[in-house]
């Protein structure tokens, strides 16, 4: 039984371009990727909604016609 292909990181789409030049976008990319510094944890990650202490509170009840009707939401 054969080990499972996995598809190739770099895919060129136009051109032939030369072994040498596919070593150098390899350096190029390798030494950008390790210059970004890596963080335990994304600073985009969102909370969820399930642990967001907010969704507990309620909206602040605004006197006017129908408001009662609201005041239990």
């Amino acid at each position: 039984m054969s080990a499972p292909r996995r598809p190739p990181h770099l895919v060129v789409v136009r051109g032939e371009p030369t072994a040498e030049e596919i070593a150098v976008l390899t350096a190029v990319l390798t030494a950008r990727a390790r210059a970004v510094p890596r963080t335990e944890e994304p600073e985009s990650r969102r909370r969820s909604g399930w642990r967001d202490r907010s969704r507990g509170l309620r909206a602040p009840l605004r006197p006017g016609p129908g408001a009662w009707r609201m005041s239990t939401r």
